[in-house]
This record gives C-alpha cells, structure tokens and sequence, in this order.
C-alpha cells in the first residue's frame, strides 16, 4: 500500500508543474497536492503566511491518516509552521530548498517589512513587471527557456510549467498564477514562527540546492541543531526539485525509509 505525502509547491509554480517528480515517486508513495496555495478566498494571504498555513492545516485534517509533508521553497515553510501547530497530522517534513529561519532572521524581515525594504531582500522586487501575457505557448516556452530560473529546468517539467501555469483567457495566455498574490506572498513572508523549531516533533531534513542563493550556513546550523533535524546538498540551484525531479524522489524516497524504520 503507497504511503501518503502531501505537497506543498515554491511560490508562482502550480503543483502541477512538479508531475514528473509525483510520477517519480510512485507507486511507493502517493502525492496529494493543493493546484495553488493562496488562491482559495476562505485563505487570503495574510502577514506572516498565517492564513496559509491554516489552508494547508484545513486539508491535512481530511487526511485519513498522517503525511509526509514535502515542500519546496514557499511550501516547505508552510509544512514547517504547520507541523508545529498540529504535529499529530505528519510523519515527518522534508524543506527542499527552504530555510529554517532564526532568530536574526525575522528579526531582519520584521525591520525590512517596517521600513519598506522588504522588496530588496524578497523575489518580490523581481517579480514587479515581469511578463504576464503571451501570445501563443511556443512564444512563452522561448521566453521562459531564456531566464536563468529556469535555464536548468528538466526538460519535461518546462513542458508541465508552459502547460499548467499559463491560462487562456482572451485568446491570449496569462500566468496562471495570480502575479499579485505571488507578490504579496513575498512581502508577507513570516517574521515570526509558531513555536521555536527545535520543538518540532517529528524528524525534518532541509536540502538544499548547491547553487542555492537561499539556504546560508547558519541555516544548516539550525537545523543541524534541532534534535531530530538533518540536512542534505544535492546538485542543482533552489528550483532544483524541477530540475532533477527523478533524483529528488531517489532522496526522498530513501529519507521516507529511514525514518520509517526508524
């Protein structure tokens, strides 16, 4: 019988884009997922991803059992603080390219949040004006395969991202993800946590990407620190999840065997 693990997708990335990983990883596990976090009217977003993380407490509790949680960037931080709320509905959480914040860490995203920067130290200020139109899909899979985010893409999961996360509307085809939402996600990222991590009560392994500009060593040491923490590096940037799906589900799968042998 497959196991259950819920996913919870990076900021601006349907869940669907992440298909070749969900394949990857079955029939072992089975993937549950939200299509996109922040959308649901009975959730907006709100300071500190509150609001969030109450979406995705709403849908693990009918959950018949306890899952993995797994999330990239944005939805490893979810899974995080909603693990320390309700840690009976997990097994275990695995951050892929998320950090464990500390407490200089907020203490920078509260002043920054304060004083208007937030945008400098957040995608937020990259995400202003980025292209939200295109004409038909191969104009945007040029423009997409011409950024550095997703330079290093699986050529499959370009292909997911190029077919669920742009909508036809007007015969032309839009983000399918809400730019304003994306943005303010960004500027509304957590200066506060609902507990201290080293109180989580299940196992947590953050891996980070070797060329990640996101997970800084003092990170590694706080989750190092926590008492049933791990991190990992793997090859690839902070989207590589997308980029090497296949060998993401290796990890994971052999992380999900420890511990539940454990």
């Amino acid at each position: 019988m497959s196991q259950p693990i819920f996913f919870a997708h990076a900021n601006g990335f349907p869940s669907a884009t992440y298909g070749k990983l969900f394949a990857a990883l079955a029939p072992d596990y089975h993937v549950q997922h939200l299509p996109q976090h922040g959308h649901d009217p009975r959730f907006p977003v709100d300071d500190n991803w509150q609001n969030l993380v109450d979406e995705l407490l709403h849908h693990l509790a009918l959950q018949p059992q306890p899952v993995w949680g797994v999330g990239h960037s944005l939805g490893g931080v979810l899974h995080l603080h909603a693990a320390l709320r309700r840690p009976d509905l997990y097994r275990g959480v695995v951050m892929l390219d998320s950090p464990v914040l500390t407490r200089a860490d907020q203490w920078l995203l509260r002043i920054a949040k304060r004083l208007g920067f937030i945008d400098r130290i957040t995608p937020a200020g990259r995400t202003l004006g980025r292209r939200s139109e295109f004409e038909d899909r191969d104009s945007a899979r040029q423009y997409f395969a011409g950024k550095s985010l997703f330079r290093q893409f699986d050529p499959e999961c370009l292909d997911a991202y190029i077919e669920h996360g742009l909508l036809e509307q007007q015969q032309k085809l839009q983000l399918r993800f809400d730019p304003a939402t994306e943005i303010s996600i960004y500027r509304s990222i957590p200066h506060t946590s609902p507990a201290p991590a080293r109180h989580l009560q299940v196992p947590l392994a953050m891996v980070c990407g070797e060329r990640s500009d996101v997970i800084r060593r003092h990170h590694t040491f706080t989750v190092r620190g926590m008492p049933r923490g791990e991190f990992h590096s793997v090859p690839g940037g902070h989207m590589f999840p997308l980029e090497r799906p296949a060998d993401t589900a290796s990890l994971l799968k052999g992380l999900f065997d420890r511990w539940g042998q454990a």
